[in-house]
C-alpha cells in the first residue's frame, strides 16, 4: 500500500478515533489510516469523575485503540508522539517505541487535544490536584483514602478538621461531578474508619460565577446547586481563588480555607505540538475553514479541542470542547476527506447539540435533552445510559454495567492502588 495515499491521525480521544473508524468505512481502496496516539487507549474523561468515587474501576473508563481499529482494512495505530509536521514534505515525525519514524500522507488530521493548565492560579501546580487524566483520577482517589487514614492518627482537632477538607474549584461539568462523588465516597467509606466522625470531613466546590453549570439553562443549574448543598456540599458561588498553598486557598476577598486536599478542574492549555506547526491560531486553538481544514492548508484538517471551529447550525459560533461535538466533527471530517479524494464537494460543519447533562452524585443529576429539563434519578439514568452506548464492544459495555448494577447496592471499593514494584518495596523496608 502506498505510503502517498497515508490518512495520518495525530491524537487518540474521541475525535481522533471516531475519525479513524468513520475513515475506514470510507476511504477509496488503496488507501488507509494510521492513528499516532502517546497512549494505547482512550479515555472516557466525563466518567473521571466516577474513578475518583470509585464508582468504576479505572480501566473501565478507558479503551484501547487497537479494539476500535479494523486491521482488515489496513488500518494501523502507532503508539508514540509526534514530534514535527512537515507540510512542504507530507510527513509527520514521531517518537515510536523503535526510535524516531517519519510517516508520510496525503492527509493529516489534528485531533490531539489540550493539556490541564495549572498557571491559571498561583500554587496550583504546587498544591492542587488537576483532573485531565485516568491517572489524575486514581491519584485523587489515594490522596482521600490518605487523608481519612491519617485523620485517624491524627490527635489535634483543627488539624484533623483541615485534613478532611476537600476544596474543589471550578463548578463546570467536571467539578460539580467529582464533588458528587466525592461526597459519596466519602460517605460510603466512613464505616470502615471508625476513629473518623461524619462532621470531620467535607466537600467545598468553589465556582466564581453566579451560577454553577453555565452552559445548561438556569434552572437546571440552580437544582444542580441545590442537589449538592442537600447532601452537604459547601457550594459557594462568585467565589474566585486568587491562592493555593499547602494549607488550603486564599479568595479574592482576602478570606482563606483551610483544606488538605484541593482538587482543579478550570483551565487547559494547548498541546506544545500546536507552536511547532506554524499555523494560524485564535486564543490557542488551530483555526479551520468551514469544512474542517486548517486556515489555508488543503491536505491538513483539525477537530476537537485543539481547534477552533465555527458552527454552521448555530449561526457561526464557536463549537464547544465536548465529546458529543467532537465525535460529530470527526463524524464531518471523514465525509469531507472521502469528498475531497473522490473530487467532490465538501460541506460546512454543522451540529445541533443533542443536549448536555451532569451527574451530581449517586442516583442524582441534570440534563437537558430534545428540549427537556431533566433531574434527579432520571437525569442520573440517562447519563449512564448514554456514556455506557459510546463504549466500544460488548465486552465492555457488559462489564461496566455489571459495577454500576453492583455498585448502586453495595459500598464503594476503598483500596489503595499503590502498584508498588518489588525492589521499590525493597528499598522502602532498608531505608531507615
Amino acid at each position: 500500500m502506498s505510503e502517498d495515499r497515508n490518512i495520518v491521525i495525530v491524537g487518540g480521544g474521541f475525535a481522533g478515533t471516531t475519525a479513524a473508524t468513520a475513515l475506514e468505512r470510507r476511504l477509496p481502496a488503496g488507501h488507509r489510516v494510521i492513528l499516532i496516539s502517546e497512549e494505547s487507549y482512550t479515555t472516557f474523561n466525563p466518567m473521571l469523575a466516577e474513578v475518583v468515587g470509585a464508582s468504576v474501576f479505572p480501566e473501565h473508563v478507558v479503551a484501547p485503540i487497537r479494539q476500535m481499529l479494523d486491521p482488515s482494512r489496513g488500518s494501523q495505530f502507532i503508539m508514540g508522539r509526534v514530534t514535527a509536521v512537515d507540510r512542504a514534505r507530507r510527513m509527520v515525525t514521531a517518537g515510536t517505541l523503535a526510535g524516531p519514524r517519519d510517516i508520510h500522507y496525503q492527509h493529516v488530521v489534528l485531533a490531539f487535544g489540550t493539556r490541564a493548565n495549572l498557571e491559571l492560579v498561583p500554587g496550583l501546580a504546587q498544591h492542587a490536584l488537576p483532573l485531565k487524566l485516568v491517572g489524575d483520577a486514581m491519584h485523587i482517589r489515594n490522596r482521600v483514602l490518605q487523608r481519612v487514614a491519617r485523620i485517624e492518627l491524627e490527635r489535634d482537632p483543627r488539624e484533623r478538621a483541615r485534613l478532611g477538607h476537600f476544596i474543589v474549584i471550578g463548578g463546570g461539568f467536571s467539578g460539580v461531578e467529582v464533588a458528587g462523588e466525592l461526597e459519596d465516597f466519602l460517605r460510603g467509606a466512613l464505616r470502615f474508619y471508625p476513629r473518623v466522625q461524619r462532621g470531620e470531613l467535607s466537600v467545598t466546590l468553589l465556582h466564581d460565577m453566579g451560577r454553577l453549570l453555565p452552559e445548561l439553562p438556569d434552572s437546571l443549574g440552580i437544582a444542580a446547586t441545590r442537589s449538592l448543598t442537600d447532601r452537604g456540599i459547601d457550594v459557594r458561588l462568585n467565589t474566585r481563588a486568587v491562592r493555593v498553598t499547602a494549607h488550603g486557598v486564599e479568595l479574592a476577598d482576602g478570606k482563606s480555607i483551610a483544606a488538605g486536599t484541593v482538587i482543579c478542574t478550570i483551565g487547559t492549555r494547548p498541546n506544545a505540538l500546536i507552536e511547532r506547526l506554524g499555523v494560524a491560531l485564535q486564543r490557542g486553538r488551530i483555526e479551520t475553514e468551514s469544512d474542517l481544514r486548517v486556515r489555508g492548508q488543503s491536505d491538513v484538517w483539525a477537530i476537537g479541542d485543539c481547534a477552533l471551529i465555527r458552527n454552521a447550525a448555530a449561526d457561526g459560533a464557536v463549537a464547544p470542547p465536548t465529546a458529543q461535538f467532537a465525535i460529530a466533527q470527526a463524524r464531518t471530517l471523514a465525509a469531507n476527506i472521502e469528498a475531497t479524494l473522490c473530487g467532490a464537494t465538501t460541506r460546512a460543519f454543522g451540529h445541533k447539540s443533542k443536549g448536555m447533562m451532569a451527574t451530581t452524585g449517586h442516583f442524582k443529576g441534570v440534563a437537558q435533552t430534545l428540549g427537556l429539563r431533566l433531574s434527579g434519578l432520571p437525569a442520573w439514568l440517562l447519563w449512564r445510559a448514554y456514556y455506557l452506548s459510546r463504549m466500544p464492544t460488548l465486552g465492555r459495555k457488559l462489564r461496566i454495567w455489571a459495577e454500576w448494577t453492583w455498585g448502586m447496592f453495595f459500598a464503594a471499593d476503598i483500596t489503595h492502588l499503590r502498584f508498588t514494584r518489588t525492589t521499590e518495596a525493597d528499598r522502602e523496608a532498608l531505608a531507615p
